[in-house]
Parts: C-alpha cells; structure tokens; sequence
C-alpha cells in the first residue's frame, strides 16, 4: 500500500533580525554581506513625485541574518552596492525590475548576478507573473501578513508595522531561491533561467535610456513628420529640466500640452501662450526647442509610425500558433505569457509568410528557438496538423506529423538555408523532457 505524505508548511524564518540606523552598524552588517554568496535584495522607494524614485530602505538577506538598513541615518552606500556588483556574488529579488534600477542609478551598474524568484517560478510551472505573497504561499505554504505598499517610506520614525513588513518582505528569499534552484536543475532549466534574468536586466536598465522614448508622449500620433521633430525637441527640454528640479517629467509639462505646442509650432511669445497649462518662466526654453525642431530637415523627421490594419491571414495564424504556445506550455509546464507575445506569433507568421528572414524576438533566439520555436514552424509549413485528442485532458490538443504527400508546401521557406540553420540548433524539448527526471510531487 503506497503512503502520500502531505508537504509541510514552511516554518516563518527565526533568524536574527537587525535595524541598522547607525554607520557602525553598517559596517558590521557589510562585513557579513562579504562573506555571503548568496544575498536576498529588496527595497522601498518613494517615486510619484521625484524624476527618479527616493531611495528610503532597503532589506538584505544571508543564510544567518535578515537586515533594513535605513539610508537616511546609516551614512554613504557605496560599499554595499560594490558587494552587490562583485561577480561572485548571487542577488536574489522577486520582480526586481525597480530593485535593479535602484542600484543602477546609485552606482552606475546592475548586481552582477540576479536570481528574479517571479522570472523562475514561471519557468517550473508557477502562475507567471506571480505576487510574492502568491509565490511564498504555494512555494513554502506560509501565509504573509497584510502590505505595507501604500505608506509612506519617507516618514520617520518607522512603526513597528513597517519594520516587521520590511524583514518579511526579504525572510523567505532565500528560501524560495534554494526551492526553485532545485526544481530548475532537474528540469534542467537552469541555462533558461539564467538567459531570462540576463534578459530582464537589460529591459530594466533600456527602460531608463531616452532613445524613441518620446514616441510614447500621449496624443502624439495627431501629429506630421515636422510636428514629430518637435515634439523630440520639446520632449529632450522636459525631460531634462525634469532631471534637473527632481521632477516627474509629466509634472513639469502635461503631455497633452506638448503635443499642442508642436502641432502649433509657434515662433512668438504670442503664438506660444495661446496654449494653455504652459510651465511659468519657461517660455525662452518651449520657443528654442520649437525653433530646434523646425531647422531639421524634413528628410531627417521621425518618421510617421505605420499603423495598417493586420491582413485577417495574419490574424488567424497568430491565434492558431498562440493556441499551440499554450499547449505546449502546458505538456511542458511553462508560463505562457513568459514564452512570448501573441504579437511575437503574428511577427513569426508575418515573416514566414514573406519569405523573409526569422524576426528578431524572444521567439528566434536561446532557448525558445530551440525548445518551442520548431513546432510552431512545423504547422506554418504544413509538416504537423493540430487535433483535439483529449478535451477532458489538461493539454487537450495533439500535433499530428503529416505524411509528405499530405503536408502542405510552405511559400519560399522549405528550403530555407537559413530556416535549416534555426531549427537544427537542438533536439525539440519533447525529446530533451523524456529523459529528464520526473517532476517531484511537492512541485504540483
């Protein structure tokens, strides 16, 4: 007679706690982080009203002690971030994306290694993306108490409420990772891991470059290709004054409000204030970014963004190729919505159908374009069929291998050197997870 038994829930962590508020505690709490390998990471920060998010306190982890360090008493952090850059070192975060920046913006780079906890869950069959409470409860079967996310960090004294909710929100990092560390190793899915955190630092870090940032001003498809170099203009000037007084860009000027300037394109302090909600004092700067965006030449405009109606053939294969993603991410146990976008899948349609070269995106490159990627090229080329095999079933859909007389010949891609050299990169995944050990139960 076989005997289940049940998973224990997770003991809250006893480890020692301490509330460094002083720079003779810092040092001692950074001798230890030294001595670490692996550190968890978390921060609050203050953002609404700043050009670039108030640092007010930050959590660190280590197998023996947890630590909120407050920043407004504990001196200068540079020690700590030159520990976090140390290549040696692994820095666990749960949806880091603001954590990572945070230290980009203190010390010019990311941590060198990030562990993004969301980022794995997804990878081993976890909701993605998923909460932290979310996560540590299906993880560790322990329940977190209520957030703190809407106080106000900048406040001091901090209530016990806040202390508490800061060491909890850094107790079950590390815990978590050696959870999910395990499960990506005998899924062998480490190296996706690894690719996917590599790939989430880049986003995080791209996201505070100014290039085509512009292009996301509100309203500004009302405008010309002259309006556009504009608005570039207007945008630059607001973005660094913004930069400048410590600012939300969108507080020194309202979008709508540059978007007229530059469909106006006013020359004269008359023009110029028959717009209204106009940043006081401001109107010299508005007059020369306008006259900056008039000199360009019109054959060096922005050009306009194209916005045609998707052919209804595009349409249907990036529905039918996101149904298949899905069940594939289903036999396999991935996130979905981690794999790839549904405008991923038109994209790989569009340029099958074109006879082009594969797009550059998630889908052509690392482990998608040796895992997924094949099967879906396989039905765009009419080498599979997809059935219903099991519609009780989980995964209820099945892909059928055509026989040659019966596959349908793909437009200019059959015989693709190109093609040839994507998909015979590695073995399909279906063939990688025969061999792989067996998921254990606990991952359910």
């Amino acid at each position: 007679m076989a005997i289940f038994m049940s998973r224990r829930a997770a003991k809250r962590s006893a480890l020692p706690e301490q509330l460094i508020t002083h720079p003779a505690q810092l040092a001692s709490c950074l001798t230890h982080l030294a001595q670490s390998p692996v550190v968890g990471f978390d921060t609050e920060f203050v953002g609404e009203d700043a050009y670039r998010p108030q640092l007010c306190l930050l959590q660190l982890a280590t197998a023996e002690q947890l630590f909120v360090i407050d920043p407004f008493s504990c001196g200068p952090l540079d020690r700590l971030w030159e520990l976090l850059l140390e290549p040696q070192r692994i820095t666990v975060v749960h949806a880091g994306r603001e954590d990572i920046r945070i230290c980009y913006f203190q010390s010019g780079s990311p941590p060198a290694k990030v562990f993004d906890l969301q980022i794995a869950a997804g990878l081993v069959g976890m909701t993605y993306p998923i909460g932290y409470a979310g996560l540590v409860h299906d993880l560790l079967q322990v329940r977190m108490p209520k957030s703190e996310t809407l106080t106000d960090w900048r406040q001091r004294p901090l209530t016990p409420a806040q202390v508490r909710y800061a060491f909890d929100d850094v107790r079950y990092l590390l815990p978590a990772y050696h959870r999910l560390t395990e499960r990506l190793k005998q899924w062998q899915r480490r190296s996706w891991a690894e690719e996917e955190f590599a790939t989430a630092v880049k986003k995080a870090l791209l996201d505070d470059m100014s290039v085509e940032k512009w292009r996301k001003i509100k309203g500004i498809g009302v405008l010309d290709r002259r309006g556009l170099a504009i608005a570039r203009e207007l945008y630059l000037w607001r973005d660094q004054l913004a930069e400048r007084l410590n600012r939300p860009p969108r507080a020194v000027m309202r979008d709508d409000v540059l978007v007229e300037i530059a469909r106006r394109a006013p020359s004269k302090w008359e023009e110029l204030h028959a717009v209204r909600g106009l940043p006081r004092g401001q109107e010299t700067a508005l007059l020369d970014a306008v006259r900056r965006g008039r000199a360009v030449p019109l054959a060096e405009c922005p050009e306009l963004e194209q916005r045609e109606s998707e052919p209804p053939n595009i349409t249907i294969l990036g529905n039918l190729l996101h149904v298949v993603l899905t069940d594939y991410a289903t036999r396999h146990r991935i996130a979905a919505n981690l794999m790839a976008s549904v405008a991923d899948l038109k994209a790989l349609a569009r340029s099958y159908l074109n006879g082009g070269t594969l797009p550059e995106g998630p889908l052509t490159r690392g482990w998608r374009a040796q895992s997924v990627l094949p099967e879906l090229l396989a039905l765009l080329s009419g080498a599979t069929a997809i059935r219903v095999a099991n519609p009780r079933a989980a995964d209820p859909l099945e892909l059928v291998e055509l026989e040659p007389d019966d596959a349908v010949a793909s437009p200019d891609r059959v015989s693709s050197p190109a093609l040839a050299a994507d998909t015979a990169v590695a073995p399909p995944l279906t063939e990688e997870l025969a061999v792989m050990p067996t998921p254990p139960q606990e991952s359910v």
